[in-house]
């Protein structure tokens, strides 16, 4: 058994998080990957903005204005470049980052990069090539997000079911984009199909708030369609969420230059949601061209793509299929088990 320390300094959330609402990828990683942790026999304590000392899971949550150990077998400090010379003595140390890595090239990460040389892990192949050669480090590790077992363990319909889309990500991720071409190009040629969006400022905690007004002003937009058959739905907790895509047609998701993982599609595709991106970020990575889903090259090509899966049941049933024997072979804990590599021999 090893002690594992993880430090977070972004929005507060504890131990009840996920079960209690709907919560940010990032965010979401990180309990889900100190819960596996745990489960795996180790001796694992968060640091972060909770309210209050807990343990849930298996996992000891301390709020961080108490301060870290001064040691541990394995520091990860997640996102934050403050937190990476706590744990001054950790015998190995890991810089988990969630964003494109072209933030890093300031001088206040430089020098802390220099100073402590973390392993810095990436969750996607697009993530690990935004981290520029020249910078320091101690080691890169490309290691995927996992796939909660509510996701792998959904039931699949028993066949193909009604022509529902859903959108499980930010407002401002291309939704206003995907609210367009679904009124002008898809509904009209499929006037039965609706669209449903799972979206609010609310999942995002602090940084949701400071963006609320621009995130409104998207889901506003999707109240008016509502002729159009777009439904805006609150979002889910994750048990609920994974209960609830079980019964859609597709997943309809642009993609985001800011993404590096994208858990929306990766959840979907989990649950046998055949799913549409275009090449854009890290979304291409999550779907199997033509076999789970399509990375539309183009609008006309995307618009084109939505409506055949939402009409043609035999093309659904066998990217449902795919999607079920291709996108759930990685789970918390297998990502769990990569990040065993970093602890010291």
């Amino acid at each position: 058994m090893a002690a594992i320390v993880m430090a977070d300094d972004g929005i507060a959330f504890d131990g009840d998080s996920l079960a209690r609402g709907p919560l940010g990828g990032a965010e979401t990683a990180f309990i889900s990957l100190a819960e596996a942790l745990a489960a795996r026999g180790h001796d694992v304590t968060i640091h972060n903005r909770c309210g209050a000392p807990m343990t849930r899971f298996g996992v000891n949550w301390e709020p961080l204005e108490k301060g870290l150990p001064d040691t541990a077998d394995l520091y990860i400090a997640n996102r934050g470049d403050k937190l990476l010379p706590a744990v001054p003595a950790a015998r190995s140390r890991v810089f988990w980052i969630h964003n494109p890595a072209g933030y890093l090239k300031k001088w206040r990460y430089i020098s802390k990069l220099m100073r402590w040389r973390p392993t810095v892990v990436f969750s996607s192949g697009f993530h690990a090539a935004s981290f520029a050669s020249w910078l320091p480090s101690g080691g890169k590790a490309t290691i995927p997000y996992g796939i909660s077992s509510v996701f792998i363990d959904a039931v699949p319909p028993a066949g193909p079911p009604a022509p529902r889309v859903a959108f499980t990500s930010s407002p401002l991720r291309s939704l206003d984009w995907l609210l367009e071409l679904w009124a002008a190009e898809i509904h009209p040629k499929l006037p039965a199909a609706e669209l449903h969006v799972f979206s609010s400022p609310k999942t995002y905690g602090e940084h949701g708030n400071a963006r609320a007004g621009q995130m409104n002003a998207v889901l506003d937009r999707a109240v008016a369609l509502s002729g159009a058959g777009v439904v805006l739905r609150d979002p889910l907790p994750k048990a609920e969420l994974a209960t609830e895509l079980a019964g859609f047609r597709a997943l309809l998701y642009r993609g985001d230059p800011g993404e590096t993982y994208c858990l929306a599609v990766g959840e979907a595709q989990a649950v046998g949601v055949p799913s549409i991106v275009q090449n854009i970020g890290c979304v291409a990575e999550r779907v199997v061209e033509g076999v789970t889903g399509y990375v539309a090259a183009d609008d006309a090509a995307f618009a084109e793509r939505a409506i055949a899966l939402l009409s043609d049941n035999a093309l659904w049933q066998d990217q449902h299929d795919a999607a079920l024997a291709q996108q759930r072979n990685w789970s918390w804990d297998d990502a769990a088990a990569a990040f065993e590599r970093f602890l010291p021999a």
